[in-house]
């Protein structure tokens, strides 16, 4: 990109990474709000997906590092707030455990991390190492995937809801407040990234600091298609319980 973009066209460009690369085209995703996982896929995927859940507020902290200004740094912590909560029990992060823990999975394995997939970890480790390494400006330019991701809460959980009974509103309250809260942050790092991207340069890096997001979050659900769908998990992995019972009776 040689040409520098007003900040309408650099907008339309940022919108259009999501509307072509993120995860709401992925199969898997596509699979599991259709109703068409089994229950060991969907416990499959709330396990995993926890170790990217639980890095959030320390990618945020790494971030909030980073900043200079007071009033930026006030409006960033709401995020790890968001996360972590006040208090014990409070937070995104203590309603995901609350997600695993109505599907049947032990909180401390879900906790630990041991039976995430490898390239589960991969990815968390790579977005992490992204925003520590990279500049500021890219490191908020990657959580812009917040503008898409209200889109895929709301069919998420409606398919869901309505296609698996073990699974209800309690179960999905992780997804409740997250609406909002996205477009909150969403809205000011658009903003910071429209101010602060003021070369071609810049911009490009803006632009592939989300499709370097997408990418991860895509490579995440790459990896559970492959090891619960076609092949099969790591060996130290998670298995669905049908799995092991298939497994003794061979």
């Amino acid at each position: 990109m040689s040409d520098l973009l007003a900040p309408e066209a650099l907008e339309r460009r940022l919108r259009e990474v999501g509307e072509t690369r993120y995860h709401h085209l992925h199969p898997f995703q596509l699979r599991l709000q259709s109703g068409e996982c089994s229950r060991g896929e969907v416990e499959a995927w709330a396990l995993n997906r926890y170790l990217y859940q639980a890095c959030i507020p320390q990618k945020d902290a790494h971030i909030l590092a980073r900043m200079e200004d007071a009033g930026m740094r006030r409006e960033w912590r709401q995020r790890i707030i968001d996360h972590d909560g006040e208090r014990e029990g409070e937070g995104g992060i203590a309603k995901w455990l609350k997600l695993t823990d109505d599907l049947g999975l032990d909180r401390a394995d879900v906790m630990s991390g041991r039976l995430a997939l490898p390239a589960t970890k991969f990815a968390v480790n790579a977005y992490l190492s992204f925003v520590k390494d990279r500049s500021l400006l890219e490191a908020i330019a990657s959580s812009l995937t917040e503008l898409f991701s209200p889109m895929v809460i709301k069919t998420r959980v409606a398919g869901m809801l309505s296609n698996y009974d073990y699974v209800t509103p309690e179960t999905l309250a992780y997804f409740t407040a997250r609406p909002v809260q996205a477009k909150r942050d969403s809205d000011f790092a658009l903003a910071y990234v429209l101010e602060n991207a003021r070369t071609p340069a810049e911009q490009q890096a803006a632009i592939g600091a989300l499709e370097f997001k997408c990418s991860m979050l895509w490579a995440m659900l790459d990896a559970l298609e492959h090891a619960y769908i076609y092949a099969q998990p790591w060996p130290d992995a998670f298995k669905p319980a049908d799995a092991v019972r298939r497994e003794a009776a061979e």
